[in-house]
């Protein structure tokens, strides 16, 4: 069953259906659901799909051939094999269709890799012939580096040829618990903060099982589909695989700051610099600056945090990967009890703020905020405040701080996943962290409610709203 991706399937049937030619580049990381969202596309069209293989030019030139072969294309009948790949790939125009003629090309840097040119007789092909037709050409690829450096670089011949571009990214939570419906609310967004948003990874669980029996069969059992896909997917991308490694171990660990991360890696500063670029240009890593923070600040690498953007990296580095021995010798039950059990809702904080935030974002598309945020994310630093009669300077951290556009009205979010309901004293304690002048609101998110008396004070306050799992989860 095909799950979520309303946007990316709009995207690509609103250019299907076009009046002129379009050439798409779908791209994003492995496992990411490309080939399956493109699948769903192509469903109910007469199309040209081609993925291509880690084979040499002739190989893959002999395979395209073949493939054309299955479409029963009456003009390329008794054709062996194409000529050239231009030959190949105008084969699109003998596409019988009343509708648009649709050629995918998956995988595409694989051909790249072994003739450089194709990139330019693709290019040639276009300008020449195809951007006069009623064609659609879609290239997909998950080599993001080749792509975002090569293929869509200034120097590629196909540079500006593009008609649209569309970068997937994993799934946002309200697509990603629809794999468990059958699951509670607090497992649905457990089984989130431990998989994230990718679907090879979501389909791997079923509700059938308890949390604890799908984490335990399909993630720490040696052997299973999961077992090694960091590895697999670190040396699809990387080399150096022991220093990634490192990187990301000492992250998913809460070294989240330039200077933690030199020390806890002992590596050299400018070669730490160059090893978390990687990081996030293939979406394992991102760097994340406080909420306000300038442009300036945002680009210099030593300052704001780097977080794992995936949440099955973060498990797996949290609580696998230094325990591989333990795994290796098949006891899964023993890491289970020692390491994740009473850690887990500790471990998926992190990743609740996330839905939170991405919470607000969806009220704040459907106008049901007080006010439209603007780049709302985490705060931390130092600021002054009044204590006994004088100003000091403390170190503020709040879960979301959201502004408006003019910085006039502000959201103040405090996220709570424990197994405790959220009390007047933290309350209380979120509003003594009000640094900023202008309209300020509360929104209180809690895995296990509120007490009574959070609940009549926010009663009586129209800025101070509580946001419970279940709301969290109904927007799915």
């Amino acid at each position: 069953m095909f799950i979520g991706r309303e946007t990316e399937l709009k995207f690509l049937n609103d250019a299907y259906s076009s009046d002129h030619a379009e050439f798409i580049v779908l791209y994003g990381r492995r496992r990411v659901g490309k080939t399956e969202l493109l699948n769903e596309f192509c469903k109910d069209k007469t199309c040209i799909f081609y993925t291509c293989r880690e084979y040499t030019d002739k190989k893959q030139l002999q395979s395209f051939t073949d493939k054309i072969h299955a479409y029963n294309i009456p003009a390329f009948e008794y054709v062996d094999c194409f000529s050239n790949w231009e030959a190949a790939f105008s084969s699109v125009l003998h596409i019988r269709t009343n509708e648009k003629k649709l050629l995918v090309i998956d995988e595409f840097p694989y051909a790249c890799k072994v003739n450089e040119s194709i990139p330019s007789i693709l290019q040639v092909l276009w300008d020449e012939k195809l951007r006069y037709e009623n064609v659609m050409i879609i290239l997909c690829g998950s080599a993001m580096s080749f792509i975002e450096k090569e293929l869509l670089a200034e120097k590629n011949p196909l540079y500006g040829r593009t008609t649209g571009i569309y970068k997937m990214k994993p799934m946002p939570y309200t697509d990603a618990i629809k794999f468990f419906p059958h699951f509670s609310d607090e497992d649905k967004l457990l089984a989130y903060s431990i998989l994230g948003g990718v679907p090879h990874y979501l389909r791997q669980f079923s509700d059938r099982f308890s949390l604890e029996e799908n984490v335990k069969r399909n993630i720490l059992r040696k052997g299973c589909s999961l077992y090694n896909e960091v590895e697999f997917l670190l040396k699809q991308e990387l080399r150096e695989t022991s220093v990634y490694n490192t990187i990301v171990e000492a992250i998913a660990l809460g070294n989240n700051s330039f200077s933690d991360i030199l020390s806890k890696t002992q590596l050299e500063k400018s070669k730490l610099s160059v090893y978390l670029k990687n990081l996030i240009e293939i979406s394992i890593v991102e760097k994340e600056s406080p909420a306000l923070s300038s442009d300036k600040d945002k680009s210099n690498t030593t300052k704001g945090n780097y977080i794992l953007t995936d949440n099955f990296f973060r498990f797996w580095y949290a609580f696998a990967y230094r325990n591989l021995t333990d795994l290796e010798n098949d006891d899964v039950d023993g890491v289970w009890n020692d390491s994740i059990k009473d850690n887990l809702h500790d471990f998926a904080s992190q990743p609740f703020e996330k839905i939170c935030l991405e919470y607000l974002y969806i009220l704040n598309k459907g106008n049901r905020l007080p006010f439209r945020i603007h780049n709302a994310s985490r705060y931390w630093g130092k600021t002054t405040q009044t204590i006994d009669d004088k100003m000091q300077s403390v170190n503020l951290e709040i879960d979301i701080l959201a502004p408006d556009s003019k910085k006039k009205n502000f959201i103040y979010g405090e996220c709570k996943f424990t197994n405790e309901a959220f009390d007047m004293q933290q309350l209380k304690k979120l509003q003594s962290k009000v640094f900023l002048e202008g309209n300020v609101y509360f929104y209180l998110f809690s895995l296990s409610g509120f007490t009574d008396a959070v609940k009549e004070y926010a009663s009586l306050h129209d800025n101070t709203v509580l946001v419970s799992v279940s709301d969290i989860v109904s927007l799915g």
